[in-house]
């Protein structure tokens, strides 16, 4: 079985991959395991993404081509820091026919009991998405209710005029803002709204036939 192994080790300058690759390596050659790749990641927090984690990044490019059959990692919190990250790894990897063992929980998605195992995860899994998602739309229903005023508040139309207005006299973001007391994210999104709506009309056919 071609294997690859994988092995992280966070910002703690004492701590060292050497002993998950030796643990790792001798189950390999107890497994009868063709280790055919080793990636690694010093010093960097399983909480970080893919795109900081070169390693990681390297051994998903691998999954992508088909070069593994199975995956090895000392342990679940060297892949990532929740159960939904390893759920969503899991089931990238199995799309591409890849299983997973890991050491230290004695998951091996080869056989049939690491099979049911995954599965019982992926339960487990959407069972806390439902209840983060009942969460949100039972606080979202107490906040209606409270008549609470949900997402930005409204620019008041005196300072819409003058964001307009400075807009248009060619005034920067970051001075209208300043002028005027309104986060640059709120002028940058009118001014984007004012760049929009001039596109349509110097393209409708209106202003065409006008032209001509």
């Amino acid at each position: 079985m071609r294997t690859a192994i994988y092995a992280r080790v966070s910002t703690d300058k004492n701590q060292t991959v050497e002993n998950q690759l030796r643990d790792l390596q001798e189950i390999g050659e107890r497994l009868g395991w063709t280790i055919v790749a080793t990636f690694i990641d010093e010093g960097v927090s399983g909480a970080k993404g893919r795109d900081q984690r070169p390693g990681f990044d390297a051994l998903l490019k691998g999954v992508a081509r088909k070069e593994f059959d199975l995956i090895a990692a000392w342990s679940a919190d060297r892949l990532g820091r929740s159960l939904r990250d390893l759920i969503g790894f899991l089931d990238e990897i199995r799309s591409r026919k890849v299983d997973l063992y890991l050491h230290k929980q004695g998951l091996d998605t080869s056989t049939p009991s690491g099979r049911m195992l995954f599965q019982m995860l992926s339960v487990f899994s959407e069972f806390e998405r439902e209840m983060i998602r009942s969460r949100v739309v039972a606080g979202l229903r107490r906040t209606a209710e409270k008549g609470t005023r949900l997402g930005r508040p409204p620019v008041p139309p005196h300072k819409m005029r003058a964001i307009r207005k400075a807009i248009e006299e060619g005034q920067g973001v970051r001075a209208t803002a300043k002028a005027l007391g309104i986060s640059p994210s709120t002028i940058s999104r009118i001014k984007s709204e004012m760049d929009i709506a001039a596109n349509k009309l110097s393209t409708s056919p209106d202003v065409e036939a006008r032209s001509v």
